[in-house]
């Protein structure tokens, strides 16, 4: 019997017994094995892959649904990936083939990749946006905390999901509420006994990761960033909303330096849902 193409291989549903195999081939790609990421996509959202038969994953991705339990609305696609020796043979066109298959008319939203970006736009979906990534030891300033932050508590945790969802433009219930336990910071900015704004900084590799950043005002997400950057002995790395020209540049003055860019891309819909202006960093690229 002859041996299928890796492209007709089938996909199924990973799970977290999956997570060794997902951060082998990350490694196997170049990049972090990030298994303390891998862990929430697979667990807040829905793994596809497809298996090596000679062991291990061919590809994967991770699509994490929001909106309510009886309807999604919005998808993001993150983490897709295809082995090196597998690669340029069709299998990354058919797994996302797959995906929008699954999703049906769901909205979807991506980041994408130089590299990446030519498949998603011959699969239909259109750049909407993009992100710049940022990477660097914070360097603090005389006057930068103006705004009152503080640690979040549990008791704050129905005030930022409520806040998360008016900005974001979408229930993220399921990846909002696992942030305590992933993060090793969650903050909060206040007026008036009223949140305005929340950050979280998560481990990942040698860094920590600046995200979501959800804030009033600009001035609320520096103090946010700057009061996460005084509890870190890590470098930072957050990846920020281009249309957020004052906060980047503020950034890069406190040390962070510019590392790539992507593509924000979205499937179904023009632009992406809720408050942009409010919106300036996402928990993961990988996440929406």
């Amino acid at each position: 019997m002859p041996t299928p193409s890796p492209a007709a291989l089938p996909v199924r549903r990973l799970t977290l017994r999956d997570l060794r195999a997902c951060a082998d081939l990350s490694e196997n790609r170049g990049w972090p094995r990030e298994e303390h990421k891998w862990g929430l996509l697979l667990t807040a959202g829905k793994g596809h892959g497809v298996d090596d038969p000679d062991g291990g994953l061919v590809a994967a991705c991770v699509v994490t649904e929001y909106g309510t339990w009886d309807r999604t609305d919005l998808g993001a696609i993150g983490m897709v990936l295809v082995a090196e020796r597998h690669a340029r043979q069709g299998i990354g066109r058919s797994l996302m083939r797959h995906v929008l298959a699954a999703m049906g008319t769901t909205p979807l939203t991506l980041h994408a990749t130089p590299n990446g970006q030519p498949l998603y736009e011959e699969l239909g979906f259109k750049v909407t946006g993009r992100a710049e990534m940022l990477r660097g030891r914070f360097v603090p300033g005389g006057r930068d905390v103006e705004v009152a932050t503080r640690a979040a508590t549990a008791e704050d945790l129905p005030a930022i999901l409520r806040l998360d969802e008016e900005v974001f433009g979408a229930d993220r219930t399921p990846l909002i509420a696992r942030l305590p336990a992933f993060a090793d910071q969650l903050r909060v900015a206040e007026d008036g006994g009223r949140i305005t704004g929340y950050a979280a900084a998560w481990p990942n590799e040698d860094t920590h990761v600046v995200g979501p950043l959800i804030a009033r005002d600009t001035e609320t997400a520096k103090a946010l960033v700057a009061s996460l950057a005084a509890h870190s002995d890590r470098p930072l790395r957050t990846d920020v909303d281009v249309r957020h020209e004052e906060l980047l540049a503020w950034a890069k003055e406190r040390g962070l330096a510019s590392v790539a860019f992507n593509a924000v891309m979205t499937y179904g819909i023009t632009e992406l849902p809720g408050d942009w202006t409010r919106r300036f960093a996402p928990l993961t690229v990988a996440a929406g």
